[in-house]
């Protein structure tokens, strides 16, 4: 697609390479060729773009054999626009001055034409060949009649279309009858695998049957050795059992005589050792006897001065706590004898004020200092009676 910009009323338009532009004015051919790149004004100007590179064209299309079996053919056609002056005479190449897009549909035309054109003939040579032949030889006579048939229309010249390549991919039948193709290949596949499994077991047999031979010949020829070897042993057992016997005795009587040295030299070296620590022992007897006459007599020292430091400590806390005992018991009678005379004179002040009140008050009084030492008590229940006997007597003294 070229690429046009927009500048002040006009238009400049920019072809790729592999893009035939012609550019007609006024009905006159001003520009023509790839890769151009020029200025123009939209309303006066008529565009074409040719595409001039190689294009690919993929093709499936169904085809019936001469014994009437359906098969798929897959193709491919390679072509290229060889005359693009010829090829925009024919087709609407033109595209749009503004945005540079084909108005048409071009290359599907080609498409359509160069399928069609190419099916005809697949069909055309399929029709006259059974399923089999098409199958073995089906896409190289396909491919040959196709590229024949394309390189003979006479209008592919005349739109400016070169065919550059035929290649055919594929031809297949239908799925049901390529399975039923196949279904003879596999069956003597299946075969000759059965008959190479026969022949194997067979020969694994054969084999197994010379081994089982070789194994029976072989354990005969162990326990003839297992026999030889027995004996030997046999032999070998009472040869070392006699050696061993004499060893034996050998070590015994140097093991005795081993035995009597070392008693020996034990008991030198323990009359020493006990003559060592007996000398040792009167050495330590003594020293410790010596130390515990110095001890005894440094223990008697210091009880003697911690006996005479505690009778003078003894005597000095006697003496203090005498002397406490009369400050104390002085104290104890001065504070009695202040604590009589406070109680005798309040007494006094206490008889001097209620000697003049009357005896009702004194007895007001009396109840008063009987309440304050009683009990807390929650409640109080009267009885009718109580009540009665107490407003009685109430009344008797008014």
């Amino acid at each position: 697609m070229a690429d046009i910009t927009r500048r002040l009323g006009w238009r400049h338009l920019r072809g790729a390479p592999t893009a035939h532009v012609r550019h007609h004015r006024s009905g006159k051919l001003v520009h023509d060729g790839p890769g151009l790149s020029f200025w123009f004004r939209s309303l006066s100007a008529a565009l074409s773009e040719v595409p001039v590179d190689d294009r690919e064209l993929a093709m499936t299309f169904h085809a019936r054999t001469a014994d009437f079996q359906d098969v798929t053919v897959q193709a491919t056609v390679t072509y290229r626009i060889s005359d693009p002056a010829v090829a925009a005479a024919r087709l609407d190449f033109s595209i749009d001055p503004d945005t540079g897009i084909w108005r048409g549909a071009p290359v599907e035309q080609l498409g359509t034409l160069l399928t069609e054109t190419a099916q005809q003939h697949a069909l055309a040579v399929l029709a006259r060949t059974p399923l089999s032949a098409a199958l073995v030889d089906g896409v190289t006579s396909v491919r040959e009649r196709v590229a024949a048939g394309l390189a003979a229309e006479p209008r592919l010249p005349a739109t400016g279309i070169e065919i550059v390549a035929v290649r055919v991919i594929a031809l297949r039948p239908e799925p049901e009858v390529e399975r039923a193709l196949r279904t003879p290949a596999r069956e003597q596949i299946q075969q000759e695998a059965d008959r190479a499994t026969y022949e194997r077991r067979a020969v694994a047999v054969e084999r197994e049957r010379t081994i089982a031979e070789n194994e029976l010949a072989s354990k005969i020829e162990l326990a003839r050795r297992e026999e030889q070897l027995v004996e030997q042993h046999g032999t070998n057992a009472r040869r070392e059992a006699e050696e061993s016997a004499a060893a034996d005795k050998v070590r015994a009587e140097a093991e005795a005589t081993r035995t009597v040295r070392l008693a020996e030299a034990e008991a030198a070296r323990s009359v020493k050792l006990a003559e060592a620590e007996a000398a040792r022992a009167v050495k330590l007897a003594e020293a410790e006897a010596a130390k515990q006459v110095r001890l005894a007599d440094a223990e008697a020292q210091r009880t003697e001065r911690l006996t005479e430091a505690e009778s003078s400590r003894t005597v000095r806390l006697a003496e203090a706590e005498a002397a406490r005992a009369v400050r104390l018991a002085r104290a104890e009678a001065e504070a009695a004898r202040e604590v009589g005379e406070a109680r005798a004179q309040a007494q006094s002040a206490w008889l001097r004020v209620h000697a003049d009140v009357d005896v009702a008050t004194l007895h007001a009084l009396t109840g008063t200092r009987l309440a304050e030492n009683l009990p807390h008590i929650d409640s109080v229940t009267v009885s009718p009676d109580v009540l009665t006997g107490l407003l009685a007597k109430l009344g008797a003294r008014e």
